[in-house]
C-alpha cells in the first residue's frame, strides 16, 4: 500500500495567502504533506511510495467548509416533530411544505391536536415564524383548538414558546411565577408565552427529554448528510449541554468519531447549564470535560447569550427601538453581572462566545469584553460575538480596539432584511443586517455561520458567501447597503480559515497546509471564475475528510 496519496485537480485553493494556488495535495495518514504540481512534489515523491489519484482532476479542491455555529441535536429533534413552519424543511417522512398564512398554521395545528388516538397526548409543534405568520401566538388563541390535549409550540428560533390553558396546567405553572421571560395579558393573565431559556425551561419542564430523545442518532446523521452535502466538513454545535451535558456526550461520542461520520464537531458549552450544574466550578468542569478531546470531537469553549433572536425579533435594539415602540428582552443573566460569571472562564484561558443579535445587546457584550480587559489584559483571546445581527461601525471599531472576533449569521441579509424592514426593525437595521463590510474595514477575523436549523436560512456555506459579496434581497433585484458588501477572497477566508479561527482550530484546519489535516471541499467550478452571482449555484461534488473521499 503507497504511503501517500497525491490528489490532482483542476485548481486547489489553498487559502494559504503565501502560496494560494496548486495543481495537487499530497495526503499522508490523514493530514496533508504538500501542495503544489508534481513536480515540486518531487523531493516527497522520491522518497515515499504514492499513487496519483485523479478523482477530482478536472474539479476544485478547497479547505473543508466549515460552520461555526449549529444545533445539530436540538434541530434533529425538532424536525421530527409536526411542522408549522413557512418554507418547506426536511423531516423523516420527506419534505414538509411551509405554511404560509395564519389559517394555515391553525389549521396545521388542530390536525395535530387530532392525530393522535391518545386524547390526552401532548401535541408537540414547531417552526412558527412570528415575522411572516401574523406575530405569535397566545394563550386564549390556541384555546379555540377544540381539543384536550396539552399543546406546546415551539418558533422557528426557538425563542418563543406557545402554550394553551392544559398545557399550563400539565406543566405546574403558577399563575404568580416572576420568572424572566414569562408573558403575561394586560389583566394580568399568563399569556402562554414563554421568552428565551429560563422561561422555555420552565414552559418546556419535563417535555425537554421527550423532545431530545426524538432526534438521537438518527437525526444527527441525517444533519450530518444535510451538511456533507453542503460541502462542510466541520461544525460546532452552540448549545451543548443545554438539555443533560453526559447524555449528551454519550450521543456525540458514540457517534461523531465512527469512521462513516463524515464530519469533525466542536462542543461549545452552555454556560447556562454548567452554572445550574456546577456554579462557580463550571470553568474548573469544563478543562477537565476538554481533556476527552480528540481532532474528531473537540470540546472548545463557553457559550452565553445576551439577548433574543433576529427573526423571532426577540433581540434588544438601541434607540429608536422596534416599529412599534416595544423592544426585545434580555437574556438569562443581567448585563452588569454578565462579566462576573464570564470572569472564571476568562483567568481560565477558555474561549468565551456571546450570541447577541442587536446593537444593544452588542453594546452590553462589549462592555463585558471591556470589564474583563481591564480586570485581566489577554491577548489572542479571540473572544466571539455570535450572530452580530444589528450592529454600528463604531462597534466593529470597538470590537477590534478589545481584540474580539464576530462569527456573523449573513444569511439573513437576503432571506429576512426585507420582511423585516416592515415588521419589527425598520428599514435602516434591516438593510444593514451582518456588517461585513465594517468589520472588514476595521480588521476583525469574521466568520460566518447558519445557525441551522434554528433559523429560517439553509445549511450551504455557498449561499453565506454569495450574500456577504453581493447583498440581494429576497426580491432578487435590491442591493442592501452595498458599503458592507465584501470581496469573494473575505467571503471564502469567513467560510475556512477564519472559522477555523474563531473556533480554535486554525492550526489544524481551515487551509490547505502542510501538517493540517486533510480535509476538501470538492467544487465543480472555481469560485474565483464565476459570476459573483452564481457563487451559490455551484455544484459540490462532497468533501474529503482524513484524507477520505466523502461523496454527496
Amino acid at each position: 500500500m503507497a504511503d501517500m496519496t497525491v490528489y490532482r485537480a483542476r485548481k486547489v485553493i489553498t487559502m494559504d495567502p503565501g502560496r494560494p494556488f496548486a495543481e495537487c495535495v499530497a495526503v499522508r495518514d490523514g493530514r496533508i504533506v504538500s501542495t503544489g504540481t508534481i513536480e515540486s512534489m518531487q523531493p516527497w515523491l522520491t522518497r515515499y511510495s504514492h499513487e496519483i489519484d485523479d478523482t477530482f482532476a478536472g474539479k476544485i479542491i478547497m479547505p473543508g467548509f466549515i460552520d461555526p455555529h449549529t444545533h445539530f441535536a436540538f434541530s434533529s429533534s425538532y424536525l421530527t416533530m409536526h411542522y408549522v413552519g413557512p418554507i418547506d424543511s426536511p423531516g423523516p417522512q420527506g419534505i414538509n411544505k411551509g405554511l404560509l398564512t395564519r389559517g394555515e398554521v391553525m389549521a396545521k395545528l388542530q390536525e395535530a391536536a387530532d392525530s393522535d388516538p391518545d386524547p390526552n397526548a401532548p401535541v408537540i409543534v414547531w417552526g412558527l415564524d412570528p415575522a411572516s405568520q401574523g406575530g405569535n401566538l397566545h394563550r386564549d388563541e390556541l384555546d379555540t383548538i377544540k381539543t384536550k390535549r396539552p399543546i406546546w409550540v415551539i418558533s422557528y428560533a426557538p425563542h418563543f414558546i406557545y402554550l394553551n390553558s392544559v398545557a399550563l396546567e400539565k406543566a405546574k405553572i403558577p399563575d404568580n411565577t416572576n420568572v424572566h421571560g414569562v408573558m403575561r395579558y394586560p389583566d394580568g393573565r399568563l399569556n402562554g408565552q414563554f421568552v428565551e431559556l429560563e422561561a422555555g425551561r420552565l414552559a418546556l419542564g419535563a417535555m425537554r427529554e421527550a423532545i431530545a430523545v426524538r432526534g438521537g442518532a438518527d437525526g444527527i446523521k441525517r444533519m450530518a448528510d444535510i451538511a456533507r452535502q453542503a460541502g462542510v466538513t466541520t461544525t460546532a454545535e452552540m448549545i451543548f449541554g443545554k438539555g443533560n451535558f453526559e447524555n449528551e456526550w454519550k450521543l456525540y461520542s458514540q457517534i461523531v468519531p465512527a469512521d462513516d461520520f463524515p464530519l469533525r464537531m466542536g462542543l461549545v458549552s452552555l454556560e447556562l447549564g454548567l452554572h445550574a450544574d456546577h456554579g462557580a466550578g463550571g470553568a474548573d468542569f469544563l478543562l477537565k470535560a476538554m481533556k476527552r478531546s480528540s481532532d474528531k470531537l473537540f470540546f472548545h469553549g463557553v457559550k452565553f447569550l445576551s439577548d433574543g433572536s433576529f427573526p423571532a425579533m426577540s433581540l434588544r435594539l438601541n434607540f429608536p427601538g422596534y416599529l412599534d415602540g416595544s423592544n426585545g428582552i434580555r437574556n438569562d443573566i443581567p448585563w452588569d453581572e454578565l462579566h462576573e460569571r464570564m470572569l472564571p472562564y476568562w483567568k481560565a484561558g477558555i474561549q468565551i462566545h456571546c450570541h447577541a443579535n442587536g446593537d444593544e445587546a452588542v453594546d452590553a457584550t462589549l462592555d463585558a469584553l471591556a470589564r474583563l480587559q481591564k480586570l485581566q489584559p489577554a491577548f489572542d483571546h479571540r473572544f466571539t460575538i455570535e450572530h452580530y445581527c444589528i450592529s454600528t461601525p463604531d462597534q466593529a471599531r470597538r470590537l477590534k480596539a478589545l481584540g474580539g472576533c464576530a462569527s456573523v449569521n449573513n444569511y439573513f441579509v437576503h432571506y429576512r432584511s426585507q420582511l423585516h424592514s416592515n415588521e419589527g426593525f425598520g428599514p435602516d437595521r434591516s438593510e444593514a443586517v451582518a456588517r461585513l463590510g465594517s468589520l472588514e474595514r476595521e480588521g476583525v477575523v469574521f466568520a460566518l455561520h447558519s445557525d441551522y436549523s434554528l433559523v429560517l436560512v439553509p445549511l450551504h456555506p455557498l449561499t453565506a458567501a454569495w450574500a456577504a459579496v453581493n447583498r440581494v434581497a429576497l426580491d432578487g433585484k435590491t442591493v442592501m447597503a452595498p458599503g458592507e458588501r465584501i470581496g469573494v477572497e473575505r467571503a471564502l477566508r469567513a467560510i475556512t480559515i477564519d472559522a477555523a479561527y474563531v473556533l480554535g482550530a486554525d492550526r489544524k484546519l481551515g487551509s490547505l497546509e502542510p501538517g493540517k489535516l486533510a480535509d476538501f471541499t470538492i467544487l465543480e467550478e472555481d469560485p474565483f471564475e464565476v459570476d459573483p452571482m452564481a457563487l451559490r449555484d455551484i455544484k459540490i461534488w462532497g468533501t474529503v475528510l482524513g484524507g477520505k473521499p466523502q461523496p454527496a
